[in-house]
């Protein structure tokens, strides 16, 4: 790996560049500085709190320069395997994210989505989820963080509330985002490169450094 030349270098969003609607101090002018390299630049996120296009227009308006093709969320792996597997999910998400899963069927639901969505982390909507775990149909987390970094505090993320659910129906839920591998292979797929060519860039010792690490990649750590 030390006679690997980088190639590709993923780039976590929220705590890593940017918090809410500040700028990470310098974040800009890094990003410029690594832009004038000869390498990709991907950035990726567990961010389910929004959709693709409100991120972007949020990111473009702290100041930032991100093109649509660059962002790679966990919501767009969600769809991919909703469509593959023909799944009609119980959608426990934001619904600032829903136009991401315009098209998806909802109705007589067969599996279970959950991301970070305060709103719907009610006892009437978790119940519903636990019974239809309960009749059998498989919990999909979009991601598993324990917790997310706002202005001025940390917040719970939807691992706890995903694992409530592991828990009252004694079954595993299949985790699509940060840190699978299979989420970090996917998003430099475009750029046939090796994992040993990649480093990722985070703020998530966890989910962003140890899952890319596992796969062969880079990872380096920031203190935000």
């Amino acid at each position: 790996m030390s006679g690997s030349k980088i190639k590709t270098v993923l780039i976590d969003l929220s705590g890593t560049i940017h918090i809410d609607d500040q700028e990470i101090h310098n974040s800009k002018d890094s990003l410029k500085r690594l832009r004038s390299q000869n390498v990709n630049v991907k950035y990726v996120t567990n961010t389910t709190k929004e959709s693709k296009k409100c991120l972007l227009n949020k990111l473009n308006g702290i100041g930032f320069d991100i093109k649509p093709s660059e962002i790679f969320t966990s919501l767009t792996a969600a769809r991919e395997l909703i469509e593959k597997i023909g799944l009609r999910p119980l959608m426990i998400v934001d619904d600032r994210a829903l136009e991401d899963f315009e098209g998806i069927q909802t109705d007589n639901p067969n599996a279970v989505l959950i991301g970070l969505a305060p709103d719907k982390f009610n006892y009437k909507t978790m119940n519903t989820a636990f019974r239809l775990i309960q009749d059998g149909c498989p919990l999909i987390a979009i991601h598993k963080a324990r917790y997310y970094k706002k202005t001025d505090e940390l917040a719970l993320g939807p691992g706890p509330f995903v694992t409530a659910l592991e828990y009252a129906t004694d079954t595993t839920s299949h985790i699509v985002g940060k840190p699978e591998a299979s989420f970090f292979l996917s998003s430099v797929e475009e750029f046939n490169c090796q994992p040993e060519e990649c480093v990722m860039i985070g703020d998530d010792v966890r989910d962003d450094i140890g899952g890319a690490q596992k796969t062969g990649m880079l990872g380096i750590l920031v203190r935000t």
